[in-house]
């Protein structure tokens, strides 16, 4: 099977991520391994280098919104994707999904799977790629709510031209 023929999908959604499913259309009959990269919604948050992580505070966290430009934000999942296989000629399947609305902790939110005939083929690295890449350049908004009020959790990301 050609690169340009293996499964890629990119996909935002409001439904539960099930990981065998995806996993199952992005497996060849050649595949050998699979890595997985799936984030989820954290009952307590604290922040790296804050006063509060300092202290061994926590801030709890009751549930997060997440909101996307479907269209455009779908548009950069493909060129994550399309950077991966560039970068990473045999990774086989590839599938990068995102959920949105209001999801509770211990919820999984975003999902990255690559898959390839071996586990040593760079894999692990496309995938943690895919990753870093979604949170850098896809446009997709976290609002993050608690008994302490509500706020819009700000990435640190600003688009270089061409992005």
């Amino acid at each position: 099977m050609q690169p340009s023929n293996f499964p890629t999908i990119f996909s935002i959604t409001e439904s539960e991520l099930d990981l065998n499913d995806l996993l199952a259309k992005i497996t060849l009959p050649s595949t050998g391994a699979a890595a997985i990269f799936t984030g989820m919604v954290r009952g307590e948050t604290s922040r790296r280098g804050s006063t509060q992580a300092k202290r061994g505070e926590a801030r709890e966290t009751a549930f997060l919104e997440y909101e996307a430009y479907v269209p455009m934000a779908e548009a950069k999942m493909k060129q994550v994707a399309d950077e991966i296989r560039e970068r990473w000629p045999v990774v086989e399947g590839i599938a990068i999904v995102q959920r949105i609305g209001k999801l509770y902790p211990q919820t999984p939110t975003v999902l990255i799977a690559c898959t390839a005939a071996h586990r040593d083929t760079g894999v692990f690295d496309a995938a943690r790629y895919g990753i870093d890449r979604l949170k850098e350049i896809v446009p997709i908004w976290k609002k993050e709510v608690g008994p302490n009020g509500e706020f819009w959790v700000e990435g640190e990301y600003t688009p270089k031209p061409g992005e």
